[in-house]
């Protein structure tokens, strides 16, 4: 599931929303497997018993759209108009993927119709390959089921018109690509937690995981490229915080103002408001000369 350029706080509404979107910009992830070597060899940890599949019988249908609010995965590709696979990266668990990938999915089979150039409403039934739907999940969620679907979590297991079913991968096995790519996210994070969001931990991790041999080569030929995608996610999620945390301090501004319109004690104000005594005194004074 993984990821524009930083944008300053205050700068007005529209600018302040654009923060709240989905950036265009690749992930780790989503880069690593635009490479075909590792591309196959990511296939090879989901379906081991083919050994007969080549770097040239996979093609990238990753959803790719150039506006921030449209859709777009982390990763689509197809196997000989056999079997489409769509996998998703992501450290914070939801059930909403399963939402996701049901819309991946339909936009993956719409784009794969238009490339082959069947037409679904003519008579002739098309040709559909099988899907599979996967989430790498990073995080550090105790239970971990091997499957999540559509009827289970959202309707309570009844029976429906429509089902969907995703395949949890939470650790490969040792020393695969997928292995290799959730030890990276480890060393990242526990490097985030000693040196921050700074250039020193991106470059900190990815020596420690060229020691250990995990994603040597990629980290070694793309290590710059690296570089600058982490520090660009870094960027983001300090912007997102910012935000957030800005967007709260907004509704408490609102909720002392109308508290104080009601004449409500001030520490009954400050209690429910959690702003300061002396910003709801200052409040209180424009209040006034508002008034007067």
């Amino acid at each position: 599931m993984a990821d524009n350029n930083a944008v300053s706080l205050g700068e007005g509404q529209q600018q302040r929303a654009h923060v709240m979107k989905r950036t265009i910009k690749d992930s780790v992830f989503t880069n690593l497997f635009q490479d075909k070597k590792y591309l196959l060899q990511l296939y090879k940890a989901l379906h081991p018993e083919d050994t007969d599949t080549t770097e040239d019988k996979l093609t990238d249908i990753t959803i790719k759209n150039v506006l921030t609010d449209n859709i777009y995965n982390d990763l689509g590709f197809i196997v000989e108009d056999r079997m489409v696979i769509l996998a998703e990266a992501q450290s914070t668990w939801t059930m909403n993927i399963i939402i996701r990938a049901l819309m991946y999915m339909v936009q993956t089979y719409h784009d794969y119709f238009s490339r082959t150039s069947q037409n679904l409403y003519k008579s002739k039934k098309v040709k559909i390959p099988v899907p599979e739907i996967y989430v790498i999940y990073t995080g550090d969620r105790k239970t971990r089921p091997a499957e999540v679907s559509l009827a289970q979590e959202f309707f309570d297991g009844k029976q429906s018109c429509i089902d969907v079913k995703v395949k949890m991968i939470y650790d490969g096995e040792e020393g695969d690509i997928i292995n290799q790519y959730v030890m990276f996210t480890k060393v990242c994070n526990e490097q985030m937690a000693l040196h921050g969001r700074t250039q020193e931990a991106v470059l900190e991790a990815i020596r420690i995981c060229k020691d250990r041999n995990v994603l040597k080569e990629y980290l070694s030929s793309k290590e710059k490229e690296v570089v600058d995608i982490m520090m660009l996610l870094y960027d983001e999620e300090e912007i997102m915080r910012s935000y957030v945390e800005s967007e709260r301090h907004d509704e408490r501004i609102e909720t002392a103002k109308e508290m104080l319109l009601n004449n409500e004690p001030l520490e009954k104000i400050i209690k429910y408001s959690r702003l300061s005594k002396e910003t709801i005194l200052k409040l209180q004074k424009e209040q006034n000369l508002q008034t007067i």
